[in-house]
């Protein structure tokens, strides 16, 4: 792999070492050009005052020649110093500019060695933990870069991806328990059905009677992995996201959801309390439907017998915002968010014989995930759950006014 390594493209340390060399040859030729300038005002021509012999011969403007002619020796000679004066300068000023632009290009041909090597050792760690990413797969996911050294652009960037391998190790790991745990779940009734009908075609003396009872059988449990397989699509369906987006209004899918028959309510004596505002939303209505109907099914079947459920809408600072309250059995609060991942029940035991799978409230986060809406658990000390979900509202706060119901199962 070393062998390979000076082969393969550099273009941003190129353009890097480009950027260091372009940068140091424009400050340098303005610098240069700076200085010739401040050389060329300092040393321009001037007045002189010239000696010749033992004789001081001073500049026109002296006072001497006053009121009588100048001698033209005295302006011949002053012309020949002027020139010889202006051609000295002329040809210290080039001098300048010829050493100025060598040492110049002497020294961006050394930034540019410089600028290769600075751009590599910048480089580096960033070659590292490329290197390090790109052998990190699903068998090593928990490994990290672990950047260590002081805090700026690179160990950001090395924290943000250790964060990030983070949350997916953690996705990667809820979805192999959440596909061991739906292979079960699947398996199971299966299993069931083919010992069922493996039973009663084995037995010599079945009757119509045993062969109907083991087809009601059947079909109880094919209507279970029905809804088991429905779930399952739910769940899938708010994970992936919305295809599109429509208005709706919560209370309005609490109302309807109400109105589906739940013997839980009469057979437990449980006393459902609805109190329903306006709260505009948006996004997949039938989704919105199955996330509320969720929520009431989840505070009807894990109550206690002559508990209650309260289920309230209202719009409160920009967001639509469902609560729904409920008695029930005592939840450690540290198990509360197990209790919406898939498959999981109190005490972390997958779900198991009460004729739920443990998806309920699995659906519930992932609808709301797909909404951007946020779902707050809390554990009541009594026994039960107080859940709040909180939707981006759509449109502006509409007059409040509140829709009073009351549920006792009858």
């Amino acid at each position: 792999m070393h062998l390979l390594a000076p082969h393969r493209p550099r273009t941003v340390r190129l353009r890097l070492t480009l950027l260091y060399g372009v940068l140091f040859a424009v400050s340098g030729a303005v610098l240069l050009t700076i200085t010739y300038l401040l050389v060329q005002h300092a040393t321009g021509p001037k007045r002189y005052i010239y000696r010749t012999g033992l004789t001081t011969v001073p500049a026109p403007s002296s006072d001497i020649f006053r009121n009588q002619p100048i001698p033209p020796e005295i302006h011949e000679f002053k012309a020949r110093m002027d020139a010889e004066a202006t051609r000295q300068h002329a040809a210290q000023m080039h001098a300048l500019l010829v050493q100025s632009g060598i040492a110049l290009a002497i020294m961006v041909v050394v930034s540019i060695v410089l600028g290769w090597l600075v751009a590599g050792r910048v480089l580096r760690p960033l070659r590292t933990m490329t290197t390090t990413i790109q052998q990190i797969s699903a068998r090593n996911v928990h490994e990290r870069l672990a950047v260590s050294g002081p805090r700026d652009e690179l160990k950001d960037l090395a924290d943000t991806v250790d964060g990030l391998l983070g949350r997916l190790e953690t996705a990667l790991g809820a979805h192999k328990r959440f596909v061991a745990n739906a292979a079960h779940e699947l398996r199971t009734p299966l299993t069931l059905e083919h010992a069922l009908l493996e039973e009663t075609l084995t037995d010599r003396e079945a009757t119509l009677a045993s062969f109907r009872a083991t087809s009601e059988r059947v079909l109880a449990i094919s209507e279970q992995q029905e809804r088991l397989l429905e779930a399952l699509l739910t769940l899938a369906t708010g994970e992936r996201g919305l295809d599109r987006r429509e208005p709706f209004d919560l209370s309005e899918l609490v109302d309807q959801a109400m109105l589906a028959p739940r013997p839980e309510i009469e057979a437990l004596g449980i006393r459902v309390e609805v109190r329903t505002a306006l709260a505009p939303a948006a996004g997949d209505p039938a989704l919105a439907e199955r996330l509320v109907a969720n929520l009431v099914d989840n505070a009807v079947r894990y109550n206690v017998p002559g508990g209650w459920v309260e289920i309230g809408t209202a719009t409160e600072a920009g967001h639509a915002v469902l609560r729904v309250h409920n008695t029930g059995r005592g939840i450690p609060p540290d198990q509360v968010d197990g209790l919406f991942e898939p498959f999981q029940r109190l005490g972390g035991r997958t779900a198991r014989g009460d004729g739920g799978h443990g998806l309920g409230l699995s659906i519930v986060r992932a609808i709301a995930a797909a909404h951007d809406a946020t779902v707050t658990a809390r554990a009541r000390p009594e026994g039960g759950l107080d859940i709040e979900i909180r939707f981006p509202s759509d449109g502006p706060a509409p007059a409040s006014y509140e829709r009073l119901g009351e549920h006792d199962g009858r």
